[in-house]
């Protein structure tokens, strides 16, 4: 075997991974300023593999913040040193160092056309779980593929996933996903979206488009047929303490006030305690559906409430569908899909403002 040495990359490597870069892909190439970005960035990591002082590989992997999951971004080996298990050696330090930073998955993307590196993932323990179509620049399909590298799967990866299309539809976006597990017949499309935040916003007149309030997505959810559990820690009008305005304050009280009144005329459940985690893994268990409001703090540094979906949890994870995907991240929409958050971080995710308002919708089924 070669003597080759792994260890972090440099800015100083940067001339001989654009060289890589260069002779190992056609299309999908990544660019000096993003090799910087990793080589530096808090959430990736780059490893380069030498030989006889010459860069001959490299590996980039991608760590999504607030999140157990890695992404394996890119992966090169110079063609004359390919047969010498060179990528072999660069995927376990990956994966080692994934681990280090308490990783469940590694998960990443390959073209439908390389059997070659198919095999090798295959090999080395990586398993297809969907099928990306138009994925990379030339149009081609792309496998996604996912290893546990601290634990077994313990997901669903059936459950629908629906992307929101405005920066206002969270709440909308995750209860159609909700909607759409129990039945398939729900439809998860724009109209759908935008129709629900027209029934759910709680916010009226504020500063740019309001967010969807617990009661409201719980109402929507009931005039689609379907039975409706709701776990509040408080009964006040949730995120009125971001508003200034008194007028604006009123209007979203009166909003606020007729759902309440309209909750108590349906058979929708509202218990004003939080869902615990483990009542949490019952519901689940029981085939129920769960969309939360967490902050976004923990992914991207932001006080937002944001709803997500719940697609699976286990005692150690919640696995999460974000339906907020950042199109200008190296991340791709499968980071969004059944992330691993350990449990107690989703705990504290779960509290929102300086009153730590926790909301839970759970779908128990038809009515």
């Amino acid at each position: 075997m070669l003597d080759i040495k792994i260890r972090d990359g440099f800015k100083t490597d940067l001339p001989e991974l654009l060289t890589i870069e260069q002779i190992c892909f056609s299309t999908d190439r990544l660019s000096e300023r993003s090799f910087r970005t990793f080589i530096r960035g808090e959430h990736s990591s780059l490893l380069v593999a030498e030989y006889q002082r010459q860069l001959v590989g490299y590996v980039v992997v991608l760590y999504r913040a607030g999140t157990s999951l890695a992404r394996l971004y890119s992966l090169a080996i110079l063609p004359q040193m390919r047969g010498h298990h060179l990528a072999m050696q660069l995927m376990a330090t990956a994966e080692q160092e994934a681990r280090e930073q308490k990783c469940v998955y590694m998960r990443l993307e390959v073209r439908v056309d390389n059997p070659a590196a198919i095999a090798l993932y295959e090999k080395l323990g990586y398993q297809q779980v969907g099928r990306i179509e138009d994925y990379y620049e030339d149009s081609q399909d792309a496998w996604k593929l996912e290893k546990p590298i601290l634990r077994g799967p313990s997901y669903n990866l059936n459950v629908p996933y629906y992307a929101q299309t405005t920066d206002f539809t969270c709440g909308p976006a995750a209860l159609l996903m909700a909607m759409a597990t129990l039945d398939i017949t729900s439809p998860m499309n724009r109209r759908e979206e935008v129709q629900i935040w027209r029934e759910a916003t709680t916010i009226f007149m504020t500063s740019g488009h309001g967010g969807c309030a617990p009661f409201g997505l719980a109402l929507s959810a009931w005039q689609r047929g379907f039975s409706v559990t709701v776990y509040l820690t408080e009964k006040g009008t949730p995120f009125i303490d971001t508003v200034r305005d008194a007028e604006k304050k009123q209007v979203i009280e009166l909003v606020h006030e007729d759902f309440v009144d309209r909750v108590k005329k349906t058979n929708i459940q509202v218990h004003y305690t939080p869902l615990q985690p483990k009542r949490l893994l019952k519901h689940l268990n029981q085939g129920h559906r769960v969309i939360s409001l967490i902050s976004t703090w923990r992914f991207n540094r932001n006080k937002i409430p944001h709803w997500v979906y719940v697609a699976a949890a286990n005692e150690d994870f919640v696995y999460l569908h974000d339906p907020d995907v950042d199109h200008d991240s190296p991340h791709p929409t499968a980071d969004y899909m059944s992330v691993p958050v350990p449990v107690k971080d989703f705990i504290n995710m779960t509290c929102f403002g300086r009153r730590k308002l926790k909301a839970t919708i759970v779908l128990t089924g038809k009515h």
